[in-house]
């Protein structure tokens, strides 16, 4: 099968479409600008006992690690659980916040608290992402949708609710002591009163059609029904004259020509009689047999668009032998993606999908014409989605999209260090709040980044620290000398080493050789070279910091330049 024609988009801000992988979370905060999407569709992972929403696979048939822990975490009342329900309480919006805790009476602290937890702050920052005219569709399962809609309503607000949208995944399926479990739920929000809507048609129903279009032209062997062609009241213009000996005004009515003809060839600029006359002399007119049976007009079956796309969705199934399957366990049929993206977004708008897994929304919204951003937790979620897509569109539609990480797992990381050690150096400093230093490539002067601090609140003279990003799998004891000399040399109150391993015993005696400094803020010596691991990153563990940062400019520009510990300086509780 020759690959699909692309349609051209136009620029996003970074000038390709985007694929991130790591917590969208962290990618929403860090990447996103307010109401800069048209439209949002999530389909995020929810539990039946780890079978439901299976996990990426790797080719060696071992789970990604990334994937396995957000799962993990997304699932168990734990500390982490805890700490997000805690945080979106505390600073929430306040229906966000209610509705959590509303949430806690009724289900106390459970497995769908912890979910229904990691949901509210995602909800949150994409109801802040969504432009005014966006809207957006949560795919859930009806185990958890009653839920989830509470939420919805707690950020989007009740008066955006559109639809609740039932789609029959499957013709059957046998089920114990219940009925057949067969469906899954979309709920349909928009951000505000005026929002992008397109009407859509699905196909009829086998049986509709053999209802409504039960006449058969003799002539041509097409099937048709008949529709009125007079409508109630009377006109004095030409559609109120009588026409072929029927006078429509003396029965109260007058000819309305219906709007599924009015396009017809050769009818444009046409008065009603004269426009009569022509659907008659092309055989569109139905003449009854009865005498004094009012003439009607052909709508034939092959011309019907469907009926309006309706918020019971039973034309589209999963195909398990499809071209488009990758072997993804809960992958969604694109014709369904496709109907969303139709109804809700305008070519050259942009799609977004924060959990979308084997691509199927990227996929779609490329088939349409829409720009587009997927995230996802997995790095192999990436390789998945760029198979797919040379496969659907060619090898050309590699230069039209870019891959962007903010890894969520050690083993992410540790790939992005192999693959790209400016990415992964970065990535690095985005962990950390750092400014990266201002240097080409390869000429870093010993500098990857600073953190600059006040190390007593109200002080006017910055101090700093030196941060040096080394992506090697060895630990190398001339890494610390370096860094040693270049606090030195540029005056710094400390340096932080990051490195893919853990250091030896040897670089942390070589580093306590170089000393400690007086932390007026801490009231404490701290050492003047300090490290960080990959996995301490990942973790969220932290360093000795001293004292008050000032947030680089390239982080947070309006940032009050105090009290704002970079993410990695945060210490977590044991």
């Amino acid at each position: 099968m020759p690959p699909r024609a692309r349609r051209e988009q136009p620029a996003l801000i970074r000038d390709k479409n985007q694929l991130y992988y790591g917590d969208n979370l962290v990618v929403l905060k860090r990447h996103f600008a307010d109401e800069c999407v048209d439209l949002i569709y999530l389909d995020p992972p929810f539990n039946s006992g780890q079978n439901y929403n299976l996990l990426f696979t790797t080719r060696d048939g071992k789970k990604a690690a990334a994937q396995q822990k957000a799962f993990d975490d997304t699932w168990q009342w734990d500390r982490a659980a805890i700490q997000a329900y805690q945080h979106t309480v505390r600073f929430g919006p306040e229906s966000v916040s209610q509705a959590l805790q509303a949430f806690h009476k009724l289900v106390n602290p459970s497995d769908i608290l912890a979910y229904l937890s990691m949901m509210a702050p995602r909800l949150v920052e994409l109801h802040r992402v969504l432009r005014p005219t966006g809207s957006i569709y949560l795919h859930c399962d009806p185990k958890a949708s009653h839920y989830l809609k509470l939420l919805m309503d707690a950020v989007f607000g009740p008066a955006n609710f559109r639809n609740e949208i039932i789609w029959k995944r499957t013709s059957a399926h046998g089920s114990a002591k219940r009925w057949g479990p067969v469906h899954d739920v979309l709920l349909f929000y928009t951000k505000g009163d005026r929002f992008t809507w397109n009407p859509v048609y699905q196909p009829l129903p086998g049986e509709t059609a053999d209802q409504w279009y039960n006449n058969i032209e003799e002539a041509t062997g097409r099937r048709f029904n008949r529709a009125d062609l007079t409508a109630p009241g009377t006109r004095k213009g030409s559609s109120g004259l009588p026409w072929r000996g029927i006078d429509v005004t003396a029965k109260g009515r007058h000819w309305a020509i219906p709007g599924f003809v009015k396009d017809v060839e050769g009818l444009e600029g046409l008065d009603t009689l004269d426009a009569l006359d022509a659907l008659d002399a092309g055989g569109r007119i139905f003449w009854p047999k009865r005498k004094g049976g009012a003439p009607m007009v052909k709508r034939y079956l092959d011309e019907s668009q469907g009926v309006s796309a309706q918020d019971v969705i039973t034309d589209i199934y999963v195909n398990n032998v499809a071209a488009e399957r990758v072997g993804f366990p809960t992958q969604k049929p694109e014709r369904l993606l496709e109907r969303v993206i139709r109804a809700s977004s305008n070519e050259g708008d942009t799609v977004l999908d924060p959990f979308c897994g084997c691509g199927t929304t990227v996929s779609a919204a490329e088939e349409l014409g829409r720009r587009w951003i997927g995230i996802d937790i997995a790095k192999v979620a990436m390789t998945v989605i760029e198979e797919r897509l040379r496969r659907d569109y060619g090898d050309a539609i590699g230069g039209s999209y870019e891959i962007l990480p903010e890894p969520a797992s050690t083993e992410d990381a540790l790939s992005l260090a192999e693959e790209d050690k400016y990415e992964f150096q970065w990535w690095v400093l985005r962990q950390l709040g750092a400014a990266p230093a201002p240097h080409k490539k390869g000429a870093d002067r010993g500098i990857d980044g600073r953190i600059y601090f006040f190390d007593t609140l109200g002080s006017d003279v910055a101090k700093q620290v030196i941060v040096s990003v080394k992506g090697g799998k060895s630990a190398v004891l001339d890494h610390v000398r370096v860094l040693a000399q270049v606090v030195d040399r540029e005056r710094a109150a400390m340096g932080l080493l990051v490195m893919v391993p853990e250091p030896t015993k040897a670089m942390r005696a070589e580093a306590a050789e170089f000393g400690e400094f007086y932390s007026e803020a801490l009231q404490k010596m701290v050492p003047r070279l300090q490290f960080l691991s990959v996995a301490d990153l990942i973790e969220g563990k932290s360093f000795e910091h001293p004292g008050y940062w000032i947030p680089p400019a390239t982080v947070q520009e309006d940032a009050p330049a105090m009290l704002v510990p970079p993410r990695a300086m945060v210490q977590t509780p044991d």
